[in-house]
């Protein structure tokens, strides 16, 4: 079963995390559109957080999970937002159980395959030896030496949790993920098709949605529309919290 934050009442709103991330991420904007009002939904997918771990891990097996996670919760007509891997969920579940879901948004991800580009950030993870009980600056230092930014640093070690006293561990299944990262970028499957209202948002500084992305995207999402939030790379709900909301809110109130 999947773990979730909910907050709020009214219509079902579902938030889906992105790779190596979990509900946590969306706290400040789950609890914004909780007020609007929704009953919001921050899911941990299948291997990060606090959701079931398992070997099979593929965009199949995340999309029905959270359609068992709806069933199990009495969910109709449900908002699904999905950011980078959660948008690619939430895009194979809007065309395989369009019944579900009344509208979709994808956040700075498409439907089309994306090369692996997690190389050094799974070195990195995979690099610390945990039985030597780090600290988590230890951890950060270790982390460090194979991803340089510290924004995305700060991102990955918010997963990072005292599993006993003394001992530190990441939430997400780091050797499950590693094992099928050839999934995360796998296309939408050609003949899938979602024919209600769809927003697609990308980042101005991202390269995840391009121009030339636009008519692969409508041929799978017929009634889409793209905003760019400005100044915002690939985590643009973080980076303009302010502008995401308001195209999310335009979107749905329309």
């Amino acid at each position: 079963m999947l773990y979730s934050k909910i907050e709020g009442e009214g219509k079902p709103f579902l938030i889906l995390h992105g790779f190596l991330g979990m509900s946590d991420n969306w706290k400040t904007l789950g609890l914004e559109f909780s007020k609007l009002p929704y009953q919001v939904h921050m899911l941990d997918l299948r291997n990060h957080g606090r959701s079931l771990q398992s070997p099979v891990f593929n965009y199949q097996v995340l999309a029905q999970d959270v359609i068992e996670y709806c069933a199990e919760n009495k969910l109709e007509n449900i908002i699904l937002l999905g950011h980078s891997m959660g948008g690619k969920v939430a895009m194979e579940i809007a065309c395989t159980h369009p019944n579900l879901v009344e509208k979709l948004i994808v956040a700075d991800i498409g439907p089309k395959f994306y090369p692996q580009h997690h190389q050094s950030i799974l070195q990195g993870l995979l690099s610390v030896d945990f039985s030597l009980k780090p600290s988590r600056s230890d951890v950060d230092e270790q982390v460090s030496k194979y991803v340089t930014d510290f924004g995305t640093r700060q991102f990955l070690l918010k997963s990072l949790y005292w599993e006993k006293p003394g001992q530190l561990n990441y939430r997400f299944n780091i050797n499950y993920l590693n094992n099928n990262i050839d999934e995360i970028g796998k296309e939408l499957s050609e003949n899938m098709i979602f024919e209600k209202k769809t927003l697609f948002l990308r980042g101005e500084n991202s390269n995840y949605i391009l121009n030339d992305d636009v008519a692969n995207i409508q041929k799978h999402f017929p009634n889409m529309i793209l905003q760019t939030v400005s100044s915002a790379g690939h985590w643009l709900h973080a980076e303009n919290p302010k502008e995401f909301y308001n195209y999310v809110n335009d979107f749905l109130n329309n």
